[in-house]
């Protein structure tokens, strides 16, 4: 029983696929790393393009205020939140797989 929960701290704690890993689910937990590798990646890219222009501002003397940030934001307050919301769906989908695993596991050693 120590192995499913080490699975699912390496997972819900530390990085979605990392328990499939763990459990020997290898092509699942590729697949879930470098998904959520490139979601990390794509909001890397969003706050990088939301802070360049306030940088800039900051570097040219330009008073930064709130509208001035809320302003850069707006544009990719749909994308950001779409984003979120698809990390969050990525993090749900491996923590459900695994209890999924353990419970075909479950149902083979009672059998």
């Amino acid at each position: 029983m120590k192995r499913p929960i080490i699975a699912l701290l390496l997972s819900g704690l530390i990085l979605p696929g990392l328990g499939q890993l763990y459990l020997g689910r290898r092509n699942k937990g590729i697949a879930l790393i470098m998904a959520v590798n490139l979601l990390l990646l794509a909001a890397l890219f969003f706050v990088m393009k939301i802070a360049s222009p306030v940088i800039g501002a900051y570097l040219t003397g330009t008073p930064l205020t709130p509208a001035l940030i809320l302003q850069q934001l707006q544009p990719y307050n749909f994308w950001a939140k779409l984003l979120l919301a698809a990390v969050f769906g990525l993090w749900g989908f491996g923590l459900v797989d695994l209890f999924s695993a353990f419970k075909e596991q479950d149902d083979v050693t009672r059998n």
